[in-house]
């Protein structure tokens, strides 16, 4: 009993207090009607990183939402200035200048208009929400989730034999592109999508004595980002791969294809070997007599 009357006693401090914040400020006391104890997820924003915006209290919630005055009359069903839903959603243009009204400048959304997914009429509060002590957006794993709850075909594709550690937590989909925009192709952070990749696998990145055409130009000529059935990342598995480029390079000019598997002639060249078995550094090399990348 004594524990129920602690409880009940802190959480009426935490109303007073929160409605305290809210009714400091000039503006409507939002939490007069949007009470601590009904809805809880509305005050939560008092805790997160917009607790203290324009001065605290009920400026919180007009430099989202406009002054409101007519929302805020008792007995009437205004809705508010601007309104993230769903309710009263308001136009995407007006729920995103809101927004932009603080972070047009913050470094990573300079591009948003214009971006991809602005033109698609996408809101921050698709992704974001402000209310919340920690935004899901900010977080790897969950912001994978909102990615992938749009972008279907790449859902499908991380689950593939060979792919980026992505549904496993291990590499998150802001590592390398920005939903908020970028002067690049599919908003990777890079300027090049070789610079992305090398972002990661320094490895790869030359200059190198022997190099290959193919990797110097653009990653994804042989290999899917996301992931593919093919091992390595590969678009098509070797040597048909090679044969794209070299269809006649010191080796007879036989094209290796589908017909060459088991249940047709099966092709000793298909089964059991690959150009990578000689070519082992298709990268490049920096060994003297790496010329055709075999060392």
């Amino acid at each position: 009993m004594l524990k129920t009357v602690v409880q009940l006693a802190v959480l009426l401090g935490c109303t007073v207090f929160v409605n305290s914040l809210a009714t400091a400020q000039d503006g409507p006391g939002c939490l007069d009607c949007h009470a601590i104890d009904d809805e809880p997820h509305i005050s939560e924003v008092f805790q997160g990183a917009h607790a203290n915006l324009n001065g605290g209290g009920a400026a919180v919630c007009t430099s989202c939402h406009g002054a409101s005055e007519a929302h805020d009359r008792r007995g009437r069903k205004n809705p508010p200035d601007i309104s993230f839903g769903p309710k009263w959603l308001s136009d995407p243009a007006l729920q995103n200048a809101s927004c932009l009204a603080c972070h047009d400048k913050t470094a990573g959304k300079m591009l948003w208009l214009g971006s991809a997914h602005e033109q698609e009429n996408i809101v921050c509060a698709d992704c974001h929400s402000s209310h919340e002590r920690r935004d899901p957006a900010l977080d790897p794993q969950l912001s994978n989730d909102q990615c992938l709850a749009c972008h279907i075909q790449q859902k499908a594709q991380i689950r593939l034999p060979s792919r980026h550690p992505i549904a496993e937590g291990k590499t998150a989909c802001v590592d390398c592109h920005n939903p908020h925009g970028t002067t690049t192709e599919a908003d990777l952070h890079q300027v090049t999508l070789n610079d992305n990749c090398y972002s990661c696998h320094e490895e790869k990145r030359g200059p190198l004595l022997w190099e290959h055409e193919p990797v110097t130009e653009d990653c994804s000529t042989c290999h899917r980002p996301h992931g593919s059935v093919n091992d390595r990342l590969l678009t098509v598995r070797g040597p048909a791969l090679c044969q794209q480029c070299h269809s006649a390079a010191f080796h007879p000019s036989v094209p290796y294809g589908a017909q060459g598997l088991p249940g047709g002639n099966s092709n000793r060249n298909l089964l059991g070997k690959n150009c990578l078995n000689c070519h082992s550094q298709v990268h490049g090399s920096n060994h003297p007599s790496g010329a055709r990348l075999t060392r």
